[in-house]
């Protein structure tokens, strides 16, 4: 996706390296961010399926290390990553080193606002 892409570009510009793409992770992203329009809510914790780390290990995701950035209203990829990079804990995450795998979704609700989800985490075998 294009917001991978340029926080690939934020980790590689600073001598990191980049983060691997993960569709299942990408798909539990979306699935937030289609809670948090279908529930109406903004948190890390989700009604439906509790923290970023439960939903992880209900869709069979295993990890040493995982994170979680949501944001909402932004319209496109570099806005997402402009606000996230502007916002001190989560531009950690994505400057981290703790994570070699990213997944990003995004769903709109009907008044056109989109919500961002963007997951992290260090996979366990």
């Amino acid at each position: 996706s294009e917001v991978i892409r340029l926080i690939n570009q934020e980790r590689t510009s600073r001598g990191l390296p980049a983060l691997t793409t993960d569709w299942q992770l990408s798909r539990v992203a979306r699935y937030k961010s289609q809670d948090m329009v279908d529930r109406g809510y903004f948190s890390h914790y989700s009604p439906t399926y509790g923290s970023p780390f439960d939903m992880m290990e209900a869709f069979g995701l295993r990890f040493s290390a995982a994170a979680e950035n949501i944001a909402y209203g932004q319209r496109t990829a570099s806005e997402v990553v402009r606000a996230w990079m502007n916002s001190p804990g989560h531009r950690a995450n994505i400057l981290s080193n703790s994570y070699t795998h990213t997944g990003v979704g995004a769903a709109k609700k009907a008044n056109g606002t989109l919500y961002w989800t963007q997951m992290f985490m260090k996979p366990v075998k």
